[in-house]
């Protein structure tokens, strides 16, 4: 079996409403690449990125010469073509180099009629189960604004109806911490016996992070993510808050990883297969936590059903998956794979069993949402809709300002 072709396809899939975050917002929708690695026995493998857009996918043009006639089951010799670490200083391929990865494991499992999870050690569990990824939110057609502690919880109740989700992430860094504290504590009172989470995407500062986590150090907690930024400022945080620390920002490479083993900083590692370069790296970075006693969870990254199936074979493998997966999963309106979004049952998604990835493009709706992002474009992930002129500082200066709950939250 030999690589022939790559082709690449840009859409936005429609969220429920504009999503808020700490950096500014998901405007609506989620842009997404999705890529077809076309082999010469006429199979396709799936792959997926975030972001797109003409750019995105002239990247994945310029791969085929050096991939033409590659066997998709020589995995490493693919981690070199694209990604040499050597050639990443001038040239950061990681994400380009997961999604091509995915649409070859999902080659070799059609191949050899077996699911991906076969190919990576086996699954040790038959589905995987999911926190409920909660946040702020602008309305939206049928969708109501996200803003206040009440709202918080009534969205939380209906997700957890649907879904059956006892585990809930609060994404902040939206409004002052004090406000999205009592967001927090409303969680923790509306929910008895569920488990919190909570990510500011680091814009906190040291000083906010630490009275943060002191301040639900009796709560239900999983983990603080990323109250701050960098290892040394998540470091300072651990030593002085009894509350586990996780990250997906700072431990995103096997060198971040040795650093965080040799001084630790987090204590739970959120793999992202995105992020890491692929199914493969997170299962060997997972086997270092192991080792290192490390948590280790899944990490989302705004994905779609290609994607999502990627992180349901990662969580099937990993025995030392011990907290919940993310997702924003639930906030699509659709998704683009046959058959629509991936159900909830118990708050975990079932691990597909066909071959590969288990997924396959549902066209009709591929062509739509191509459609719909040459029409809208992308977004700028760094702003926010509703300020216009505003962006991010870390850490974040707009907490010093009082009347901001007045502004934004009146």
């Amino acid at each position: 079996m030999k690589i022939v072709d790559i082709r690449a396809t840009t859409v936005a899939v429609p969220l429920q409403a504009p999503l808020r975050h700490s950096n500014g917002a998901h405007w609506g929708r989620f842009v997404r690449t999705l890529i077809e690695v076309e082999a010469d026995n006429g199979l396709i493998g799936l792959g997926e990125m975030g972001g797109g857009g003409e750019s995105a996918e002239a990247a994945f043009r310029a791969l085929v010469p050096n991939l033409k006639d590659h066997d998709p089951f020589q995995l490493e010799a693919l981690r070199f073509k694209i990604a040499n670490p050597t050639a990443s200083l001038y040239n950061n391929r990681t994400q380009l180099l997961a999604a091509v990865e995915f649409a070859c494991i999902d080659l070799i499992g059609q191949q050899l009629g077996v699911p991906a999870h076969d190919l990576l050690g086996g699954r040790v569990r038959d589905a995987v189960p999911f926190a409920s990824y909660l946040f702020f939110r602008y309305a939206a057609d049928g969708h109501a604004e996200i803003r206040t502690p009440d709202q918080l919880v009534a969205h939380t109740r209906e997700l957890k109806q649907a879904h059956g989700f006892t585990v809930h992430k609060l994404k902040g860094g939206v409004f002052p911490p004090d406000y999205e504290l009592e967001c927090y504590r409303a969680l923790a009172a509306a929910f008895p016996g569920d488990r919190l989470r909570y990510d500011p995407n680091a814009v906190l500062s040291v000083a906010e992070g630490l009275r943060f986590g002191r301040a639900i150090e009796h709560l239900d907690n999983d983990y603080l993510e990323d109250p701050v930024w960098g290892l040394e400022g998540l470091r300072a945080v651990r030593e002085r808050v009894s509350v586990p620390l996780a990250t997906n920002t700072v431990v995103v490479n096997f060198e971040q990883l040795a650093a965080n083993v040799l001084r630790r900083a987090a204590d739970v590692v959120l793999l992202d297969t995105t992020f890491w370069g692929g199914i493969r790296a997170c299962v060997k970075a997972a086997a270092v936590c192991e080792t290192f006693q490390l948590g280790v969870a899944v990490h989302s990254s705004g994905e779609l059903g290609v994607q999502l199936a990627t992180m349901l074979h990662l969580g099937a493998v990993l025995p030392n998956l011990t907290y919940a997966a993310d997702a924003h999963y639930h906030q699509l309106r659709d998704d683009v794979i046959e058959g629509g979004r991936l159900p909830y049952l118990d708050g975990a998604i079932a691990v597909p069993s066909g071959p590969g990835l288990g997924v396959k493009l549902d066209r009709d709706k591929v062509a739509r949402y191509a459609e719909l992002y040459r029409e809208l474009g992308g977004y700028p992930y760094d702003r926010d809709p509703g300020r216009p002129g505003w962006y991010a500082q870390v850490p974040n200066e707009r907490f010093a300002d009082p009347s901001i709950i007045d502004r934004y939250v009146g």
